[in-house]
């Protein structure tokens, strides 16, 4: 038989907050917890395991609805790869697109820190290239 935790056991085992998984049993994304008499919710090792995939994708960027749908595509031993690896290469685009966002704002704000002596003269070349808006200005 299923060994059944708490939910702060389950917090500890996963890493994912009591206060998240019941916010995941709330919004359906986790089935609910079976009830002690006392009302205390129990969580069986399946739970447990769907708590620690959706902790992992969380920590990978995923969304709360691309989560979804990889428990869907995990659950469903009949899925095909190609959806899983369509969702996955999206994210990955996405976080490229956002790596080279990031790293233009990291060019613009070292080169407005570089240009600043950061000493008592109240000339803030950081401030003035905030201040400065144009249309040709390069967007961040």
């Amino acid at each position: 038989m299923d060994k059944l935790v708490t939910i702060g056991e389950a917090a500890s085992l996963t890493g994912v907050s009591a206060k998240m998984i019941r916010h995941y049993e709330k919004t359906d994304v986790l089935k609910k917890a079976s009830r002690t008499d006392a009302g205390y919710r129990l969580y069986n090792q399946a739970q447990i395991q769907q708590l620690g995939f959706i902790r992992q994708s969380r920590n990978l960027g995923f969304s709360m609805l691309e989560i979804q749908s990889l428990l869907k595509f995990w659950l469903d031993s009949g899925r095909e790869s190609r959806n899983v690896k369509q969702l996955a290469l999206s994210h990955l685009h996405d976080i490229n697109s956002k790596i080279v966002e990031l790293e233009k704002m990291r060019g613009v704000l070292q080169q407005l820190a570089d240009q600043c002596d950061g000493d008592d003269n109240p000339d803030c070349p950081i401030l003035e290239g905030l201040a400065q808006f144009s249309a040709d200005s390069p967007r961040v």
